[in-house]
């Protein structure tokens, strides 16, 4: 599986504090250098990080506007190969138009609102990328887990983290199931599926319903984004929350300095999907 996702917050972010400005108006595109010299001081404690700001909005947004202005090379955003050959190449346009969509389900049949939490539990395919990216868009708190997670692991993490939602497959979908009573917190249940199981929401379904039409909410650089559990190897997990602009500063160091990652390059991981 190859992905360009993580490479876009290495050369992305803006500099200009409430970026995530009022409905229509539309800041002018920025250089690339002045993009990671601006990081960079960001990182480095040399200036502060900006009050507002939304990888979605900020971004990819921003990103999709610099290819439709041919101001980038024609790297693709999103490109997905699974075993037996199968590929999802997107643009960062058709990434941003996906995402919009899930953000519509989230908060639409979902009924997720910004800072409601929702456990995100798939392998890599498509599907989990669009969902991080509509929370960031909604504002809703994503949790991920993996797939190897047991009833005992679910049901401990639906219940300390009061998740209001759960993305799983088929093969959780089950143990869902017989924890779910006792999760007072879980309202909806959402499977991610080419089947139908009752009393669970169809994703692919209300994914190709939705409109691409959507209004990012507007979030603050410390606002949370993701919650993570460690692995309990001393103890029971716990949570780690990660903010709006964590995520960003985080992978600076690492994508630039240690990986090397410029605008060109495409970041390669290679995953299994079970």
């Amino acid at each position: 599986m190859r992905l360009w996702l993580r490479g876009l917050l290495l050369q992305t972010l803006r500099s200009f504090r409430g970026f995530c400005g009022s409905p229509g108006q539309q800041a002018p595109l920025p250089t690339p250098p002045k993009i990671v010299a601006t990081w960079e001081a960001i990182s480095l404690g040399r200036q502060p990080v900006p009050e507002y700001f939304n990888f979605a909005h900020d971004v990819l947004d921003v990103w999709s506007q610099m290819e439709k202005a041919g101001h980038r090379p024609p790297n693709p955003a999103f490109w997905w190969v699974d075993g037996m050959g199968a590929e999802v190449r997107w643009s960062f346009e058709e990434l941003g138009r996906q995402s919009r969509k899930a953000a519509n389900v989230l908060g639409g049949v979902c009924g997720l609102q910004s800072g409601d939490r929702m456990m995100l539990v798939l392998p890599r395919i498509p599907e989990w990328w669009l969902v991080s990216v509509a929370c960031m868009r909604t504002g809703a708190v994503m949790i991920p887990g993996v797939s190897q997670l047991t009833e005992k692991d679910l049901k401990y993490r639906l219940q300390v983290s009061r998740a209001k939602t759960i993305i799983t497959s088929d093969s959780l979908a089950p143990q869902v199931d017989a924890i779910s009573a006792d999760c007072p917190s879980l309202q909806t249940k959402v499977l991610v599926s080419d089947l139908s199981r009752p009393g669970w929401i169809d994703f692919r379904e209300h994914l190709r319903e939705a409109s691409a039409e959507h209004t990012c909410v507007r979030t603050k650089s410390q606002d949370p984004l993701a919650i993570y559990f460690t692995s309990g190897t001393t103890g029971a997990p716990k949570m780690v929350e990660h903010s709006q602009c964590s995520y960003g500063l985080g992978f600076l160091g690492t994508g630039k300095y240690m990986s090397r990652f410029n605008e060109k390059d495409s970041n390669i991981q290679v995953q299994n999907l079970t």
